[in-house]
């Protein structure tokens, strides 16, 4: 059939847990409702501030695996995000000509 082939577009999902997750996101955000189910079991809970705070590390995993658009989740681009700008921002001319220079006298 004239050799030409249908790649779908979401192949990648495929290889994801639900279409979403990798296991490591998964294992994040378990250990962080575990984190935050040991906090309300053993503490007492005597304001509204407070519960917040212990809620904060299920609430925290939980944005950290969200889905985003054009990238896997918010912990994919926070981490391409600091290798941006941990990495070296001026970059060398490397192309068909670098080492073709002729010193001109």
């Amino acid at each position: 059939m004239y050799e030409q082939y249908l790649i779908p577009a979401n192949t990648k999902r495929g290889q994801l847990i639900l279409g979403w997750f990798r296991p490591f996101d998964l294992a994040l955000f378990g250990c962080g409702i575990l984190f935050t189910l040991l906090l309300l079991a053993f503490l007492n809970q005597t304001g509204t501030g407070f519960i917040i705070l212990e809620l904060s590390p299920a609430l925290v995993t939980g944005f950290l695996v969200m889905p985003v658009p054009y990238y896997h989740n918010m912990l994919n681009i926070i981490v391409e995000m600091y290798q941006f700008l941990t990495n070296r921002q001026t970059y060398r001319w490397k192309g068909w000509c670098y080492k073709n220079v002729s010193k001109k006298d």
